[in-house]
Formats: C-alpha cells, sequence, structure tokens
C-alpha cells in the first residue's frame, strides 16, 4: 500500500501487523497532499473529523491524551513519500508541548532536564518548519543555533560546549529566547493550543512536498510531482531522558559487503537528527550490548523478525526509553522502519 500509505506509513503499519514495538499512530495518505495541492492547500471537508477520530483511538490505547493536564500526549509528525527522500522533507518531534505540558512532563518524569530539552527541540523545530524562522540572506548560521552558542558563550565561554551538559536554567532561558525569536521572525507568538499545533505541522509536512529540495531531488531520480507525501502522526518514544535511553539508526546487514552482522550506530540521550548531525561522536552498534544488554537483545530480535518478514536486508531507525509508568510510556522501546 506504499502508493496511498507511503513508505514510512506501509512500513509503519505492516511492522505493527507483524507484532513489533511500534508507538501508535495513524497515517494521512498521500491522496489528501494530493487534494491539498489541487485546492489552494486546503483538505477534504471530513478530514477534521478522520483525524479526531484517529487521535482518540490512539489516545485512548496510549492511556494519554494531547494537551492533557494529567497525562499529556506528546507525538511526532513526520512525512513519508511512497520512495524514499531522505532529508528532503520535514519531520516535527515533541508536538504537544506548550508552558503548562513542559511543567507537567517534568514534574510526572522527575526529569526537568529532559522536559525542558523537549521543549527547546520542539519550538526549534516548530518554529523553523512551521513558521518559517530560517537563515536569512546574509546569515552564516540557522538562528536558532546561533541563539544556542550565544548561551553557551556567555554561559561557559566556548560555543562548542556539549548540548548534553546544558542545565535545566540553561535550558529554560533558551525556551524564552526560542519564543522571542519566533514572534519576531514570524510576526505571531508560538502556538499553546495542542491542537492548532497539530494541524500546523500537518500542513507544514505536506507543504514541504514542494520544497526546493524535494522538488529537485524528484528531477534527479525521476520520482513524479504528483505521487505526493503521506503524513504520519506517531506518540513520542523518547531518547533524551538520561542515560537510559538512547536513539540509534542500523541495518541489518552490513550495507556496503552484505555480511550479516548488525551495522549501525547510536547516542546515548539523544532525540532525533542527533545520530547523523554530527554535533557528537555516534557509538558503534556492537557497543549497545555493553551499555544496553537487555535493549541490544530485543533488538537482534527485531533484526531477525524484519528480515524474515520481508525477506531482505532493511534499515531501521530505533529508540530506547525507561520504562515510566507515571509518564504512561507503553514500551521500553520502538522501532520505525
Amino acid at each position: 500500500m506504499k502508493p496511498l500509505l507511503g513508505g514510512k506509513g506501509a512500513n509503519l503499519h505492516e511492522m505493527t501487523r507483524i507484532g513489533l514495538p511500534v508507538p501508535a499512530g495513524f497515517t494521512l495518505t498521500t491522496e489528501v497532499c494530493s487534494y491539498f495541492y489541487d485546492h489552494k492547500r486546503s483538505y477534504p471537508p471530513q478530514l477534521k473529523g478522520q483525524v479526531a477520530d484517529a487521535l482518540g483511538r490512539v489516545e485512548k490505547s496510549v492511556g494519554k491524551k494531547l494537551g492533557d493536564r494529567e497525562r499529556p500526549l506528546l507525538v511526532s509528525v513526520r512525512s513519508g513519500a511512497r520512495d524514499s527522500m531522505p532529508g528532503m522533507m520535514d519531520t516535527i518531534l515533541n508536538l504537544g508541548m506548550n508552558d503548562e505540558v513542559v511543567e507537567i512532563v517534568a514534574k510526572k518524569t522527575n526529569n526537568a532536564r529532559f522536559a525542558w530539552d523537549s521543549y527547546r527541540r520542539f519550538l526549534q523545530m516548530y518554529g523553523d518548519v512551521v513558521m518559517g524562522v530560517q537563515k536569512r540572506a546574509g546569515e552564516d548560521h540557522e538562528p536558532f543555533e546561533s541563539l544556542i552558542e550565544h548561551l553557551k558563550d556567555e554561559r561557559y565561554g566556548k560555543h562548542d560546549f556539549p548540548d548534553v551538559r546544558l542545565t535545566v536554567a540553561d535550558l529554560k532561558e533558551l525556551v524564552q529566547r526560542f519564543k522571542a525569536l519566533i514572534k519576531e521572525r514570524a510576526g505571531k507568538s508560538f502556538p499553546q493550543d495542542p491542537s492548532e499545533q497539530l494541524w500546523g505541522a500537518i500542513g507544514a509536512v505536506f507543504g514541504s512536498w514542494m520544497n526546493d529540495r524535494a522538488i529537485v531531488y524528484r528531477r534527479k531520480y525521476g520520482i513524479p510531482h504528483d505521487w505526493g507525501t503521506a503524513v504520519n502522526v506517531q506518540t513520542m518514544v523518547f531518547g533524551n531522558m538520561g542515560k537510559t535511553s538512547a536513539t540509534g539508526v542500523a541495518f541489518t546487514r552490513d550495507p556496503a559487503t552484505g555480511e550479516k552482522v548488525f551495522y549501525g550506530e547510536y547516542l546515548i540521550d539523544a532525540q532525533g537528527e542527533d545520530v547523523v548531525a554530527g554535533v557528537r561522536t555516534p557509538h558503534p552498534i556492537a557497543d549497545l550490548a555493553k551499555e544496553m544488554p537487555a535493549a541490544h537483545k530485543d533488538l537482534m530480535k527485531v533484526r531477525a523478525i524484519l528480515e524474515r518478514h520481508f525477506k531482505d536486508m532493511q534499515d531501521l531507525e530505533f529508540t530506547v526509553a525507561p520504562a515510566m509508568p507515571q509518564f504512561g510510556s507503553p514500551s521500553i522501546w520502538s522501532v520505525k522502519n
């Protein structure tokens, strides 16, 4: 069903079907994307109700609710064309965070650093992707990254100070500076309403199908412009919760030689693009057996299931997260193919 669900959506649904630990979510199909561009960037009239129903089922399955004061749900919003277009379209993580939810998450997890780190990441992604706060002509660096570097210079005397060593106070200050930057550049405040955030993100991901880099990529690789992208909305599982969490990318075999060895990299206390961004040096996947033996054992089981089911080498992204019953974490780790 890749033409309808996109590659990521089809794989997520198939891995769910065969019992792998995939976070609950739903997919807006490529047909919605086609409608979006055929009708002046508007949606089919029935879509709002369908999204509300799908979100309600996700909320029920994980025991959390978007914007809830007791058990707030946070989600990711990702693109997924039928053919892989790595890095060409946009992703937003930690959606549902706001000034109230960040305090609730900090209290529920007893981990204020994780909560404020997730909020500043969300502001940076949402500000960039949805609200258009991007590098202007004549600027050498992305504006959010510049603010991070300035804060590090002010407080630690060097702009390459490791992100993982920023304190709760540092992260709170970054949140305030990020919100001020968004208001200054976008001319309006960052939205606190999670429902408004969700529809802003959905529109931005559909919109990224026609961004310049995606158009150039499709021309280069012969991907038709009318295929469109799907949008996947998925429950967040967090790799940035401290030393008991991680995120990584892996291949079920060596992609260069085909040798039957598990191949990949991961980072402790990381999220999203951290592994491939080059800011920190990731560890080879073999080290996970020493650092997190239980997670490595589970991952090896997933590796075998994926190859047996899909009958080919697979590449995957994975997240290892600590069990957090008080925060409603449904599983210890998750996988995306």
